[in-house]
């Protein structure tokens, strides 16, 4: 096993692991949890789209064959995460020090830094799209 491959899964890991933490947040409705999305105007429904999405992130980031795909996925919801707090949000939400930003963050570079290892699949997978 070389470095690359170790650093993949520490990264897939790393990722995954933050956003399958979170899951019990979402779907117990969490007071902090219903407190953000009642702000970005996306609560109750929003809150639960989010979380099977990382739920489903989470999964095809384990998985060897579909990392990628994950890490796509991850990208875009954390993406949007940063996006949130950054306009409406703010970096520290209810006094958490900013801990909810930093876990996006993380897996926003893991995500990306994973899409960098597996380029290829991503390149195979945009030549697929083009030559339908």
């Amino acid at each position: 096993m070389n470095f690359q491959n170790i650093f993949s899964w520490v990264l897939r890991l790393l990722a995954a692991l933050i956003m399958l933490q979170t899951l019990y947040y979402k779907f117990s409705a969490n007071e902090e949890s219903v407190y953000i999305f009642s702000e970005i105007g996306m609560e109750p429904w929003g809150r639960i789209g989010t979380g099977v999405m990382e739920l489903i992130a989470s999964v095809l980031l384990l998985y060897p064959r579909t990392t990628h795909l994950g890490a796509l996925l991850g990208v875009g919801l954390m993406g949007g995460a940063l996006f949130f707090h950054i306009t409406k949000l703010g970096v520290e939400v209810k006094g958490d020090g900013g801990l909810l930003f930093v876990y996006a963050l993380l897996v926003m570079m893991s995500c990306l830094l994973l899409l960098y290892f597996h380029r290829n699949k991503i390149s195979e997978l945009l030549t697929k799209f083009k030559t339908k």
